[in-house]
């Protein structure tokens, strides 16, 4: 039997004979993950925290933003001194971290969907009396114009 001394000293011959390829390669692997972690993960963040910081400088009032927690609203006033900024939510008046800021929304994008909120709920309730108006009317004009011509083919035979 192989005493527990003799398999340390087979261990650390092994070790000694071929100690500097893996040297080498741990090394090169562990340059390989350190490039990896800043390329793929600290760079693209650093990337995104500054285009956020753009995006924050150059807010202002009537703006209409996203938040981080999906509420929409419009900006009424920046304060650069406390970092924060005043959201005025359909008349509530909400106060916030500049950082809350998901997303700027375009002037095209904002102005349709409020006029899109504002005009579907009138639409909604007249959008079917008014469809059914018109058929209403074609079937009575149809009606009318098939009474007329009867009593006018009526009114032939009784001249003959």
């Amino acid at each position: 039997m192989i005493e527990v001394d003799n398999l340390n000293v087979l261990f650390l011959a092994s070790n000694t004979a071929g100690g500097a390829g893996n040297t080498i390669f741990i090394v090169g692997m562990l340059i390989l993950l350190l490039l990896f972690s800043y390329f793929g993960i600290s760079r693209p963040q650093k990337k995104q925290q500054e285009k956020h910081k753009k995006m924050v400088a150059n807010l202002k009032k009537g703006d209409r933003v996203v938040l981080i927690d999906g509420l929409h609203g419009k900006i009424d006033r920046v304060d650069d001194k406390n970092n924060t900024i005043v959201l005025d939510a359909d008349g509530i008046y909400l106060t916030f971290a500049s950082g809350a800021i998901r997303q700027v929304l375009p002037a095209e994008e904002a102005k349709p969907a409020a006029e899109k909120a504002s005009e579907a709920k009138p639409e909604a309730s007249d959008s079917k009396p008014a469809e059914e108006k018109p058929k209403a009317d074609e079937a009575a004009d149809t009606k009318a114009d098939e009474a007329k011509s009867e009593n006018a083919d009526t009114e032939k035979q009784e001249d003959k």
